[in-house]
């Protein structure tokens, strides 16, 4: 009543000039009771009076809540305020009703079922008001009372719902209906699953199908999400997806667009059979579909569609019983794959490498691959072609079978295996028992085996093409029973570098002629070993067909050497071409190979050569100028379905995003490159993720915020030397594009606080310390502020590390460069930081008394008063409150309490104030607030 009062007072005075009758008239009005004053006001034909009314209700309510037949009155009253003819008065009514209904809810003894009988039935008729303020404030009311849990199940089922109903019904004006379907929608959440299927679900299943108005159907359209999440996986199948698929084929481009944003959401709700045959193809539709808006929409959902299908067994995150993560390979284990003789430049990738050694000695079943074992039936045992890794430190899988299951997934049945061998081969006796033993993915946590694609080329007299398409790729080699390799590998290496020669002035193309004509005159010289070899792998080779084809496991050391030097070379020529996209060689290649390398199965094929189009230029003029940054920002989530397996698939889209004329493209992946080299892995992250990332420390700020926000993020999943090559790169964080950008200097105090842990102790002082001490002296104090926490850190980490002499040092260069620096704020530095060690007991106080106490107590006499009063605060508050200095009388002690009894008696003010009392703040953020603030 207090601003109906002022109000009153105001307009009262207003009219009549000032007088004394004004007085009069509040004197008269307090004489009145609350309930007189609430209908004296409410009766008034003054509009503006009867809002202040409705905005005074809760005031009145709190003023009378002793009294329950004055709580009763109070909303028999509201009741008839809701009649009011003015909609702005019931539009205020109504953004009071939340609060009312709260206050009734918290004096339920007073005024039991309050809000039942008198408040919820003024909300749920105001959602059917003419006036359309009215009812948007009705509706936001009722929404706010849901949340809150302030409306009984009861009153919903029997209250709510049925109003809902009926404005939705085919004769209700058409705005109402919009807006209850709208609104049944949004309360599904609140109301739960049992209600919305029984109450609601029937009528937005007939709101989909409306055939009069498309506003209704965009309505439900854009919230078709939400009703599936409810629901559930059975009631959205058997009942809304039918709705889905006729919203989704619509005529008007607003309700598919609408369809194409909640996409996700619907395909949460679905199995995963649905999902893959029946969502995808329906998705298509929309990514090609005739409007602009429609397919820019697809698009963005894209990324987030393939989300829905990650899977255990895909994404490489798998759980094992011994609780040793693939993550946490054993050094032993490392040590051994490192020993191996694999040429420098063939990376090891984790898909070419087993983190689980029982893997290695296991058989492996191939699927799909029934027409492939027939051709091969045809073939000798001499002629056999089969991929070989160029690592050769990997096993076939049974989960690598992508590509071959790809191509052949519509031809064969889908859990048809085979094995392959020569003609007149057996199948060993063990086989069905290995099959049974066979790796189980869910079952246990490891990094998936790479793809070795098993199809056999027709005889050809040319030999085999190598696909440079992706480093990983590997060159068939045929099992020798002649000098193919070497013959085939020639004629490749020729081809090449007749291609190079009209570009040999480039420098780049010369050294690459340059590898190739190595490679050339490597095999020239194998060629006449691997002749005489060939005669004796050929006498081996029925042996060999025998044993190792039918588990089809090629192991490393195989008493038959099954590739040779060349071919190494070759791969690692390559290798080399690969880096360099430019070349226009690479396009001799067929797109049939090209595409090849990034077939999968995890999702549908189509979905993502689609996410792959999304960095084509002609998407950006097309669909929407901004489909790169929606590519990239959805990228880890399709990385993490796909699984690290087939990484491969995603590797040049992502280079594309990151070579991005769009700042703001490659600005997202920086934020998110951590978040992929968890889910790479340290292998994949170190070849794949480390070049790229060395790019945006040399991007723009916008661009190396992202990468400095989770620096210590990404570094310590890095192999410790690779780690330690970026303590040189730290001192380039100080420089900005900008100045007075001092948010990136904060950024930087904060990571280098958590780089801590991961650097030696000498690392940290020959390369973080020079920054720190950098920090400390910046020129905005927020930034010193984050920089006093990394020295304490610092100085803790240094004074336990061996030898201690770091420490020593560094707490030196500190009383040098700031407790004696001729400048106050760098004195006033050194008290914080003497301040931040004891409250975080960075160094034990015997120590601190030694090292650092003396220096301190010598600011007593400093000639500026902020020094002293900070000292005062620092000694007073946090220094005397240590055990050290409560209980053992010693020198320091003593010295203590003598600077502090001669601050008390300083001619300041302020430091006699801190020095003479306690004041119950110890926060140093506090403290640099109201000492330093002026220091910006």
């Amino acid at each position: 009543m207090k601003y109906l009062q002022i109000w009153i007072w105001g307009s009262w005075q207003e009219n009549s000039g000032g007088n004394l009758h004004s007085l009069d008239f509040v004197s008269q009005d307090e004489m009145l009771t609350p309930l007189g004053r609430l209908d004296k006001y409410a009766a008034s034909e003054n509009v503006f009076n009867r809002q202040m009314v409705a905005r005074s209700l809760l005031d009145t309510l709190r003023e009378v809540c002793d009294d329950e037949r004055d709580c009763i009155a109070v909303l028999e009253r509201i009741s008839r305020l809701a009649d009011d003819s003015e909609p702005t008065v019931r539009a205020e009514l109504m953004e009071q009703v939340p609060h009312i209904a709260l206050f009734c809810q918290e004096n339920r003894p007073s005024i039991p079922y309050a809000f039942s009988k008198y408040l919820l039935p003024i909300v749920v008729r105001y959602l059917a008001d003419q006036n359309n303020q009215v009812r948007k404030t009705s509706q936001a009311a009722l929404l706010a009372l849901l949340e809150q849990e302030l409306i009984e199940r009861f009153d919903v089922e029997t209250k709510v719902c049925p109003v809902l109903i009926e404005l939705t019904a085919p004769d209700s004006n058409d705005d109402v209906k919009t807006e209850a379907v709208a609104i049944m929608c949004k309360m599904a959440p609140m109301v739960g699953k049992d209600i919305t299927e029984r109450l609601i679900l029937p009528r937005f299943c007939e709101m989909c199908c409306d055939c009069r108005m498309f506003h209704v159907r965009k309505v439900c359209a854009a919230n078709f999400g939400d009703i599936c999440s409810v629901v559930g996986q059975q009631a959205t199948e058997e009942m809304l997806l039918p709705r889905f698929f006729q919203l989704c084929s619509d005529n008007v481009w607003g309700v598919r667009k609408a369809c194409a944003e909640c996409f996700m959401a619907v395909s949460c709700a679905t199995c995963q059979e649905i999902r893959r045959t029946k969502l995808s193809a329906l998705f298509i539709n929309l990514i090609s579909d005739p409007s602009r808006w429609v397919r820019q929409a697809a698009f963005q959902s894209l990324g987030p569609f393939i989300s829905t299908f990650a899977n255990p067994s895909s994404s490489g995150q798998y759980f094992k019983e011994e609780s040793k993560s693939s993550e946490d390979t054993s050094v032993e284990d490392k040590n051994r794959i490192r020993d191996q003789e694999v040429p420098e430049d063939v990376q090891i990738r984790p898909e070419d490498v087993s983190s689980d050694p029982s893997i290695s000695n296991s058989s492996v079943k191939l699927e799909n691959m029934v027409e492939e074992h027939a051709e091969t039936s045809r073939k000798s045992p001499g002629e056999i072609s089969v991929p070989m890794d160029s690592s050769l430190l990997c096993t076939l899988s049974s989960e690598s079978h992508q590509e071959a299951a790809s191509n052949e997934n519509d031809k064969k049945p889908a859990n048809c295996k085979s094995t392959l061998r020569p003609e007149g081969g057996t199948s060993s006796p063990d086989s069905a028992l290995l099959d049974q033993e066979l790796y189980n993915s869910f079952h246990f946590w490891r990094t998936p085996l790479p793809e070795i694609d098993l199809d056999i080329e027709l005889e050809q007299g040319s030999g085999n093409i190598l696909s440079p398409e992706r480093p990983e790729e590997t060159p068939e080699v045929t099992i020798p029973g002649s000098s193919n390799i070497t013959m085939a590998t020639r004629k490749e290496l020729e081809e090449m570098i007749e291609n190079l020669e009209p570009h040999i002035d480039d420098p780049d193309v010369k050294a690459q002629v340059d590898v190739l004509s190595a490679a050339l005159r490597a095999s020239s010289l194998d060629a006449r070993e691997e002749a005489s070899d060939a005669e004796k792998r050929s006498d081996g080779q029925d042996a060999l067909g025998a044993n190792e084809l039918p588990n089809c496991k090629t192991t490393h050391d195989a008493s038959v050497p099954l590739i040779s030097d060349a071919v190494e070379n070759m791969d690692s020529a390559l290798r080399y071409i690969h880096n360099d996209s430019d070349l226009s060689t690479n396009s001799s290649f067929s797109p049939d190979e090209e595409r090849r390398s990034k077939v999968q199965d995890v999702v549908p094929q189509a979905l993502l050569d689609q996410y792959l189009s999304m960095t084509d230029p002609s998407r950006a003029q097309t669909v929407d100028t901004e489909i790169a940054k929606h590519c990239a920002y959805s990228l880890p989530g399709v990385a993490l379905t796909l699984g690290r397996q087939n990484w491969h698939c995603l590797r040049e889209t992502y280079e594309t995003l990151a070579s991005d004329m769009q700042w703001k493209v490659r600005r997202t992946l920086a934020f998110s490159i951590h978040e992929l080299a968890v889910i790479l892995g340290d292998q994949l992250t170190a070849a794949d993720l480390v070049p790229i990332f060395n790019g945006f420390l040399k991007d723009l700020d916008e661009v190396r915020i992202g990468v400095l926000k989770h620096l210590h993020d990404f570094l310590k999943l890095l192999h410790i030397d690779k780690r330690r090559e970026y303590l040189y790169q730290l001192q380039e964080f100080l420089v900005t594009d900008n100045s007075r950008n001092w948010r990136f200097r904060a950024e930087l105090a904060e990571q280098l606080i958590l780089l801590l842990e991961l650097y030696s102790p000498r690392d940290v002082y020959d390369y973080l310390r020079p920054i720190a001490l950098n920090l400390c002296a910046d020129k905005v104090s927020s930034v010193r502020w984050i920089s006093y926490k990394l020295v304490s850190e610092m100085v803790k980490k240094l004074h336990v590390a061996t030898p201690p002499t770091f420490g020593v040092d560094l707490i030196n260069e500190l009383v040098e460069n700031f407790g004696r620096c001729p400048k106050w704020s760098g004195r006033q530095a050194f008290v914080f930081v003497c301040q931040t060690v004891i409250e975080d007991d960075c160094l034990p106080m015997d120590q601190f008394a030694v090292h650092l106490m003396p220096h301190l107590l010598t600011l007593a006499n400093d000639r500026v008063p902020n020094v002293r009063v900070l000292l005062a605060k620092t000694l007073r508050q946090t220094l005397l409150e240590k055990e050290y200095f409560l209980t053992s009388a010693s020198c320091h002690q003593e010295a203590v309490e003598q600077t502090i009894m001669a601050l008390q008696m300083d001619r300041d003010s302020d430091v006699k104030y801190f020095a003479s009392i306690h004041p119950a703040s110890t926060k140093i953020s506090e403290d640099a607030m109201s000492t330093a603030s002026s220091t910006y």
